[in-house]
């Protein structure tokens, strides 16, 4: 279930998060098949003004604002990418994240790597800017799975409860931005976005629970259909909306 409701969530914060012009467009969204590996491509473009640092809009041309996702999603793992390089690997794992290197990265590399732990009813890990009681998991009851809310010690009792599915997004993020005299700085801020966009989205999937639960893949793939015309309109139509970038 959790593929549906993450497809769900993506096509209603998509729209959260576009207007004036900026946002998400969708040029593809298609199965596909390569090597044995059976998923769904996609191909967005995220218009990002307001939502970059003003060092970064200073300096950079305009169309360097407008960045190209490229995802192939074939759970459990996925895998993202785009030209300058953010890649975003994830494998999804029926445990409550005490794998450790699930990626199966070099020694080398592996200690280079910051591990960063999320946990979606830490009100501490929320931008004050981005708190909305309504996507609170500390708060959401759901009305049709009795889920919720999450109270401090939710992981601790997770495993104890057999009959409630879990599961954790591994997340690998890797960022290479090759600006002389930016890259240091522009890296850690996507890293940064990158936390905070996860957290964001997985307390809004818990809470939008109810509304995603009883949908099945055919609704999904008519819904985003639905949504990439009306994102469409929204970037032209509507005010700029969504995250904008923190300043440090």
């Amino acid at each position: 279930m959790y593929q549906v409701g993450q497809l769900y969530s993506v096509a209603e914060a998509s729209k959260n998060e576009t207007g004036g012009g900026e946002g998400v467009e969708v040029l593809k969204n298609e199965p596909y098949e390569k090597e044995g590996e059976k998923g769904q491509y996609t191909h967005k473009i995220y218009h990002l003004q307001s939502k970059v640092p003003s060092f970064v809009r200073m300096l950079a041309p305009s169309s360097a604002l407008n960045i190209h996702e490229k995802a192939w999603n074939a759970y459990p793992y996925c895998r993202t990418g785009n030209n300058f390089l953010i890649k975003i690997e994830t494998w999804h794992k029926p445990d409550t994240g005490h794998l450790e290197n699930v990626h199966g990265l070099d020694a080398e590399t592996w200690k280079k790597v910051d591990v960063v732990y999320i946990d979606i009813a830490d009100r501490s890990q929320v931008e004050p800017k981005d708190y909305k009681a309504e996507e609170d998991p500390c708060r959401y009851k759901s009305v049709k799975t009795g889920r919720g809310p999450l109270g401090p010690d939710w992981k601790k009792e997770l495993p104890n409860k057999k009959d409630c599915p879990h599961m954790c997004a591994y997340k690998l993020v890797t960022v290479k931005f090759k600006w002389w005299g930016l890259q240091n700085k522009v890296e850690n801020f996507i890293q940064k976005q990158e936390k905070r966009l996860f957290t964001n989205f997985h307390r809004q999937l818990f809470c939008w629970i109810d509304k995603w639960i009883d949908l099945n893949m055919e609704d999904i793939r008519r819904m985003e259909e639905e949504t990439r015309k009306e994102l469409d309109e929204m970037r032209v139509k509507d005010p700029v909306k969504g995250m904008v970038a923190l300043e440090d």
